[in-house]
């Protein structure tokens, strides 16, 4: 797509999953990304690691007769996804808000795409395996190897993906600073869009 686009140099963003995707990108095709900016995202273990007990439930394999059971019921896939929004601090009625707009039609689909399903248990299925792949890249040096700015912009809020674990991930890299965003959560994207506009603009102005 870059290519096609007649780009070079680009600014990688990645969110939460595609955070790893871009960090991969960017040390196997290092002339193609001049700077990444990394949101509430992670790559590998660590201690400050925490991932909520829906993925853990969703990844864990000895828990996948379980999971698909309750992926497989509405109901039961519909209160999973409440409790995890609960826990990222959201209003389940709020239908303005984030869950409404992007996360309820991942799981049930809406009039204008079917539910990403198949997808979501693809990817947790392969997350454990993913994150000991990961390990491998940071103890083989590829993050450090990265002679580019990494800017990590962090909602305060997340508990599981928290800043905390954006200060261990800024030590992986040889140019890295965090910029945590206050009531802001998992999303602080959405949750506070000028202000992490405005750090964008910041790390990657343009020209």
């Amino acid at each position: 797509m870059l290519d096609s686009l007649d780009l070079r140099r680009v600014t990688l963003v990645g969110h939460d999953a595609s955070g790893p995707d871009a960090i991969d990108f960017a040390a196997s095709e290092p002339g193609w990304v001049g700077q990444l900016i990394l949101l509430n995202t992670y790559y590998g273990h660590a201690p400050e690691l925490r991932l909520p007990e829906m993925i853990r439930l969703l990844a864990d394999p000895a828990f996948t007769p379980l999971a698909d059971a309750m992926i497989g019921e509405a109901g039961q896939r519909l209160w999973l996804l409440v409790h995890t929004g609960r826990q990222w601090g959201m209003d389940p009625d709020d239908q303005g808000g984030v869950a409404f707009a992007s996360i309820v039609p991942q799981f049930f689909g809406d009039d204008t795409q079917p539910d990403a399903l198949a997808a979501i248990r693809a990817w947790t299925a392969d997350l454990f395996p993913a994150l000991e792949r990961q390990d491998a890249q940071i103890a083989a040096g590829a993050l450090v190897g990265l002679d580019l700015p990494v800017t990590l912009i962090f909602g305060a809020a997340d508990h599981y993906l928290s800043p905390d674990l954006a200060r261990h991930l800024s030590g992986l890299f040889r140019h890295a600073d965090v910029h945590p965003v206050h009531d802001a959560s998992h999303w602080p994207q959405w949750d506070q869009p000028s202000e992490v506009a405005k750090l964008i603009m910041q790390a990657a102005p343009p020209g």
